[in-house]
């Protein structure tokens, strides 16, 4: 049976689905969009191609129709791939009869290419160049959108609450499966109510490096790196997890001094490596603490952890985040 907050979240998560899907078929006029990837440039809707732009450009938006936008294309091209015309408010055609490149700057990066019969209007003309523009269409789904001025101002008129001492979790649902933890004083959004239960936003980050060669594709470890290694290529080895035999000294709270961690972040001093001098700081996350608060001084432990830092700013030590911990 379907609870009615169940049914209440459903129609929330539905219609936020279907806002969404509203913003991006009707981008706002000035907006700028950016090419995911190389994409034709046309005349009209699905029209005759002209060209085609890069990967990654910057572009404004100053039309739509639906599954199409019109954008302005605007740089700078090669003069003597152009001829002046006077044909329906263009001054240039591009003559080249393999096309031209157009570019950010005269001689500067490449954002696409011109079709021979390109119309242009010319903005600029320079030594050996012209500046030049046209509004073209693009298919919607080759652009991304980023956030407009009005959704900045929107989020910043919206509803912020800071966790309390304790931190909060962060629920699939309501009486859901925990998700996520956040810490104490932590900001998050209210995006919306359902009697005391608010559906919230968290934006932040992950380190999510590339598998390096070598790496344990099942477990992610890396077999064989030593904490020598890591000290002596501190920048090699950043965000990949290691497996080290370790002595477990004792259990701290990051001070502010600490900047390679947050203050009062829990943390265990160990040592290891080949002649067991050398320290290594071990970062755990607040649902691991119940695993390591029965450690004992000088107690040997097998710890799995990712490389925060191959060298600390204030001791050069590694510094890794807790995944697994085995009492020796």
């Amino acid at each position: 049976m379907m609870h009615s907050t169940d049914l209440s979240y459903s129609q929330f998560f539905l219609a936020s689905v279907l806002s969404l899907m509203l913003l991006a078929a009707a981008p706002v006029m000035g907006q700028t969009a950016i090419t995911n990837g190389e994409e034709n440039l046309r005349a009209s809707p699905n029209g005759v191609v002209l060209g085609q732009v890069r990967d990654g450009i910057v572009l404004e938006v100053t039309g739509d129709d639906g599954r199409w936008v019109q954008i302005r294309l605007h740089g700078w091209v090669w003069s003597r791939s152009l001829q002046a015309i006077d044909r329906d408010g263009f001054d240039l055609v591009v003559s080249a009869e393999d096309g031209e490149n157009i570019r950010d700057a005269p001689a500067g990066d490449i954002i696409g290419r011109l079709a021979e019969g390109m119309l242009l209007v010319q903005i600029e003309s320079g030594t050996g160049w012209r500046q030049v523009e046209r509004e073209v269409w693009i298919w919607k789904a080759s652009l991304d959108f980023p956030e407009t001025d009005e959704a900045a101002s929107s989020d910043e008129r919206a509803e912020w609450v800071r966790t309390g001492p304790a931190g909060g979790a962060i629920l699939s649902g309501p009486d859901g499966d925990t998700l996520a933890k956040t810490l104490p004083g932590a900001d998050v959004r209210i995006l919306a109510r359902d009697g005391n239960w608010a559906r919230v936003r968290v934006e932040g980050w992950t380190w999510i490096p590339d598998l390096p060669t070598g790496e344990d594709e099942e477990s992610g470890v890396l077999p064989e790196v030593s904490i020598e290694e890591v000290v002596s290529n501190p920048g090699q080895y950043r965000g990949r997890a290691v497996q080290w035999d370790l002595q477990f000294i004792s259990l701290e709270r990051a001070e502010k001094i600490r900047t390679d961690f947050y203050e009062g972040e829990p943390f265990l001093l160990t040592r290891g490596g080949e002649d067991g001098t050398q320290f290594v700081y071990v970062a755990v996350p607040p649902d691991m603490m119940p695993l390591v608060d029965g450690l004992l001084p000088l107690e040997r432990v097998l710890v799995v952890g990712r490389l925060r830092l191959g060298a600390a700013a204030l001791t050069g030590s590694p510094i890794i985040d807790l995944m697994e911990l085995v009492r020796r």
